[in-house]
């Protein structure tokens, strides 16, 4: 059965972290369902692109589960997130079913940190952000993993990020290395085996 993730877009994402997450994930049989959340489908990007999304939060019900959620970051794209009480609650019902929760860049601090959702996990954002989240244990580090939380520094390793969610929701290290050096990532096909 194939995986399914939602990603989770408001006004001002970075819209290389949700594409290139986007673009892996699709790439390896994972249904990728864009999300917006705020009231109208068009979300203008951090930079000005504009994108039509799937759904609205709105439309998503109690009962839908996604194997992923994912965050991108963006300054203003992840306050938007974070101000979200629709956003904070599908994360939280995601987190008690125990499916993954990927936040990239700002969105680990801004989202999860500032909606108390971290619940003393390890992460990593962008920045220093995580200097000022007290409910979790920031690490200066690319792509962190707690349990159900897999979170990404920020844009420059949005493929690391990117494929190490699609390992954890796929299982499968031959089909990820695959695509990695059919795109010509490097970088993945050079690390350490996990």
């Amino acid at each position: 059965m194939s995986k399914n993730a939602a990603l989770l877009l408001a006004t001002g994402f970075e819209e290389a972290e949700a594409f290139i997450t986007l673009d892996i994930l699709s790439r390896l049989g994972i249904n990728v369902t864009t999300v917006a959340c705020q009231p109208q489908r068009e979300i203008v990007s951090y930079h000005g692109a504009v994108i039509k999304t799937d759904k609205l939060i709105e439309e998503l019900q109690d009962a839908d589960l996604f194997d992923a959620l994912i965050m991108p970051g963006g300054p203003e794209g992840s306050k938007n997130l974070a101000a979200s009480a629709a956003v904070a609650a599908l994360i939280q019902r995601h987190d008690d079913a125990g499916r993954l929760i990927a936040p990239i860049c700002s969105a680990a601090a801004r989202v999860l940190g500032g909606n108390n959702l971290l619940k003393g996990r390890r992460y990593t954002c962008s920045g220093e952000l995580g200097l000022e989240v007290k409910d979790g244990e920031y690490l200066m580090e690319d792509v962190v993993e707690d349990g159900n939380l897999l979170s990404g520094r920020g844009l420059g390793v949005a493929f690391d990020f990117a494929l190490t969610l699609a390992l954890r929701l796929t299982g499968n290290k031959g089909a990820v290395d695959f695509q990695a050096e059919h795109i010509y990532y490097r970088p993945w096909l050079n690390r350490q085996p996990r």
